[in-house]
């Protein structure tokens, strides 16, 4: 599975240029028996080094629709693909071995694990992938470099800014060389100056990396020096 997926992957790539669409997408919870619809009918594609910002009103939906998309959560209707594989007809297995190979998360918290350093933190994903500490350690620090915190590599996260942490967050989301990364409010814990930089640095990547970037955001802000800006209203993608 694991050299098939790397082989479909690329050859996908070439022939698809889409690293994640979904098809009229939709979610209902069940509260006390009562079904209430947070996605009605969401249909999406997203290219190679696309730049793709989210935006809606809180409880609008924009985090169920990172969570589908990034196959960490079942939708009640339609399908979601990622590099043409569709999350729905894989085992918990293999979407955890597609999202740890093509998918990079950043969230308004960092989630660092606290008891390990900023090499190591960034270097997690690696080892989970099966690459040997003594590979994986440069690995994580030639991305720490390039995120400028060089200096920093073997502070814990608390003994690290806000903005650290969260650039420290967007080098373990990319040290897999992810195809897209999906952020949830990546600037929402941020000043402004934090949050301007942390920005810089993602447009820096996407065009260097070519990696395409899915941020879901209340910051208008943040949304506008996007490529594309779509806004979730009522359950629907505009």
């Amino acid at each position: 599975m694991n050299d098939q997926m790397t082989h479909e992957r690329g050859q996908r790539t070439e022939e698809l240029q889409t690293v994640i669409s979904c098809r009229d997408l939709g979610k209902t919870y069940l509260l006390d028996k009562l079904e209430v619809p947070v996605l009605k009918s969401v249909t999406l594609e997203v290219g190679m080094g696309e730049r793709i910002a989210i935006v809606g009103a809180s409880g609008s939906g924009k985090s169920t629709l990172l969570h589908l998309l990034g196959g960490l959560d079942n939708a009640t209707r339609g399908s979601v693909a990622i590099l043409g594989h569709e999350v729905g007809k894989m085992n918990e297995v293999q979407r955890g071995m597609i999202r740890n190979q093509s998918l990079g998360f950043v969230y308004q918290f960092h989630h660092l694990l606290p008891e390990f350093t900023a090499v190591e933190n960034v270097a997690m994903p690696l080892l989970i992938r099966g690459m040997k500490r003594k590979e994986a350690e440069p690995v994580a620090i030639a991305m720490l470099a390039r995120v400028g915190l060089a200096h920093r590599l073997h502070h814990l996260p608390a003994e690290l800014s806000g903005g650290e942490r969260q650039r420290t967050a967007v080098a373990r989301a990319l040290v897999t060389k992810p195809v897209c990364v999906l952020a949830d409010e990546p600037t929402g814990n941020l000043d402004r100056k934090s949050a301007d930089d942390l920005f810089d640095l993602m447009q820096q990547l996407n065009e260097e990396l070519g990696t395409s970037f899915i941020v879901v955001t209340h910051d208008l802000g943040l949304a506008s020096r996007m490529q594309k800006s779509l806004q979730l209203i009522d359950g629907i993608l505009h």
